[in-house]
């Protein structure tokens, strides 16, 4: 059993720490999942400038991602409506209404010069094995913006989640910015379809937002959706809407959905129902309004890590400094090579060297010749020196080239080489201001890029205030009991009790001393005829009614006075105000009141009546048996 125990331990763990980190969890270098990073990977590798085929796109991923072309296509279709990092041709589906892409064989893409200027860089990128062995993949793609903020991002692995919100590409450019600068920044989300958003209760990329649809209200008799709350499609919307309507929560005539590259929903209103008192109602019964809760959990140096957005920014200037300067140095190195290599060959042309190895009939003789050859030029050559592989690239130069080799060209060459070498220097030396040059490159791009949006925010920042339920909804259907049969509901024959609500509870107090919350307004639910009490189940309400119950032992047959409130409950649950086998006399919720206990007859005693009032009694816990009004047995009561 121990052996079974372990073996399912280590299996479990490392399938948690798989769909962790392999499937759910994006990694905060470069914000992507790994199917979309060998999406953007595939993409890079087929990148000719033209658009290719969805369906080859997927087929050409699936040498690196070993889940099936479904989960790739609809992958590609999700990030490619992100409008940054893929351009779109076909149709890809609608955010707004939430109709599905076309089939893959009908849509094409491209990776945009954006997903190049963030991400593609072959000589700092990582690789690994693919899942087969045959093929290579990047392990993370050096990422110069923080792009898990930019993109947003939701996935459920083992024990944890993520929900990261979408925020606006030039506002975090602008941020990193900032930090770079060593300013203060603040981030809020935007998002794709609009709409209005409430960020008190958002932490820094974690707590909750409420978002809300923005509506026109300026016809009484009608109101336009203009826009989505985030997460909403324009089906989802309407049909939340239709649920409200047919729970009698909100009163609409027709609802009409015009929406094609923008969100129009028009919303006709019932007779005698105007804009302004529906529209809480909107936000309160259906869409319109909704609450989002985020958690930034991304994956840091292969471990599951809760950060802040501040955080996350720090990381990624940090991050930009480092990847520039290897980017600087690696440039720098290969400039300074190929400087070297036209040394090199300007000398070996110039000089004649090549005449030297023209009567060499051997390898070894010629490679002697032209090292002796240049013996008189090493100051020229470096410090690095003349070596074999040096000698290897002058062999191959062909006689074509040495015919026509321009001195005036390569030194012109030369000059440009050593004048970019002196640049890369400089920026080495100033790796903030680079950076900072960097990002307002990438804002440029941003801005003049119409498939973006030229960058604008979509989403307005607002603080709503709180739609109460109980304000929105009108108190307009009659709650009735039947006596003799024992019913009571919204749709039953009987007497009036109250006017109610459909979020209204009602608690029923009966003759037996108990009461019961009921958890829905009934339509028709059978209570007995012997509901004594009958009222909405309104806490702050009865936080301040008494009631008071008079009662007779079970046992003795003496008189008891209970004066209490109810404050709690579970719905549903039935509660016990007297002893089990009491016999409830009265009950009242007057403050003050008073009543006569009439007494068995008792030989030579002629007290047969007690007199009280009610407010002389102190109130009780709701489980306590109350205050005993007399040792006497009760025959009857009388209440004034």
């Amino acid at each position: 059993m121990a052996f079974i125990k372990n073996l399912f331990d280590k299996n479990f763990l490392e399938y948690a720490s798989y769909v962790i980190k392999d499937r759910a969890i994006p990694d905060v270098e470069d914000g992507l999942k790994p199917v979309q990073r060998r999406i953007l990977h595939s993409l890079f590798e087929m990148d000719d400038g033209k658009f290719h085929k969805v369906a080859n796109v997927v087929g050409h991923c699936m040498k690196y991602h070993p889940h099936g072309d479904a989960s790739i296509g609809s992958a590609l279709v999700v990030l490619a409506n992100k409008d940054l990092f893929i351009e779109r041709q076909g149709n890809f589906g609608n955010i707004f209404t939430g109709d599905e892409a076309s089939a893959a064989r009908y849509i094409e893409c491209r990776v945009t010069a954006l997903a190049k200027d963030i991400f593609y860089n072959p000589k700092l990128t990582l690789m690994t094995d693919s899942y087969d062995g045959r093929n290579k993949e990047p392990v993370l793609f050096p990422a110069k913006i923080p792009v898990v903020l930019v993109m947003g991002t939701e996935g459920i692995a083992v024990g944890m989640s993520t929900k990261i919100l979408p925020h606006n590409i030039l506002e975090v450019l602008e941020a990193e910015k900032a930090c770079l600068q060593g300013q203060p920044f603040q981030l809020y989300p935007d998002f794709p379809t609009g709409g209005l958003v409430d960020v008190s209760e958002y932490k820094e990329g974690n707590g909750r937002v409420l978002v809300r649809a923005k509506l026109d209200t300026s016809d009484p008799k009608r109101i336009i959706i203009q826009e989505l709350p985030f997460g909403s499609t324009t089906e989802s919307l309407i049909n939340s809407m239709e649920a409200a309507v047919k729970a009698g929560r909100i009163k609409i005539q027709s609802i009409n959905d015009f929406t094609t590259e923008k969100v129009e929903i028009e919303i006709r209103l019932a007779r005698g129902v105007y804009s302004e008192e529906t529209v809480n109602a909107l936000f309160a019964f259906t869409e319109c309004e909704q609450s989002i809760s985020v958690n930034l959990l991304v994956i840091q140096d292969n471990l599951p890590v809760v950060m802040t957005i501040t955080q996350i920014i720090q990381y990624h200037a940090q991050q930009l400094q480092k990847l520039l300067t290897r980017e600087l140095e690696a440039e720098k190195k290969d400039l300074q090579e190929k400087l070297r290599l036209r040394t090199l060959e300007r000398i070996f042309i110039e000089k004649q060297i090549y005449q030297a190895i023209e009567q060499m009939k051997s390898a070894e003789a010629i490679e002697k010749a032209v090292f002796h050859g240049f013996s008189p030029f090493m100051k020229e050559v470096g410090s690095r020196g003349l070596r074999q592989e040096d000698v290897e690239h002058l062999l191959r130069i062909p006689i074509r080239r040495i015919s026509l080799y321009d001195t005036a060209k390569v030194k012109a060459e030369a000059l440009e080489i050593t004048a970019r070498i002196k640049e890369i220097n400089k920026h080495l030396k100033g790796i903030v201001p680079y950076a900072i040059g960097f990002l307002d490159g990438l804002i440029a791009k941003v801005t003049a890029n119409e498939e973006l949006g030229r960058g604008q925010r979509k989403t307005e920042v607002h603080t709503f205030a709180k739609v109460a339920l109980k304000e929105v909804v009108k108190k307009d259907q009659e709650l009735k009991y039947d006596k003799e049969r024992g019913y009571l509901g919204t749709t039953v024959a009987g007497e009036r009790v109250a006017t109610v609500s459909p979020f209204d509870r009602i608690l029923i107090l009966r003759l037996n001393g108990t009461y019961t919350v009921l958890g829905a307004l009934p339509e028709k639910a059978f209570i007995g005829p012997s509901a004594w009490w009958i009222g909405v189940a309104d806490k702050e309400a009865l936080a301040k009614l008494v009631f008071t119950v008079i009662y007779k032992d079970a046992k003795t047959g003496c008189p008891w006075i209970k004066r209490c409130i109810i404050e709690g409950w579970i719905m549903n649950k039935e509660y016990a105000l007297v002893p089990g086998g009491a016999q409830v006399l009265h009950v009242d919720t007057r403050e003050q009141f008073t009543f006569s206990a009439y007494y068995a007859p008792k030989p030579r005693v002629r007290i047969t009546k007690g007199s009280f009032k009610a407010q002389d009694y102190p109130l009780k816990g709701l489980k306590t048996a109350g205050v005993k009004l007399a040792d006497r047995v009760i025959e009857r009561l009388e209440v004034k």
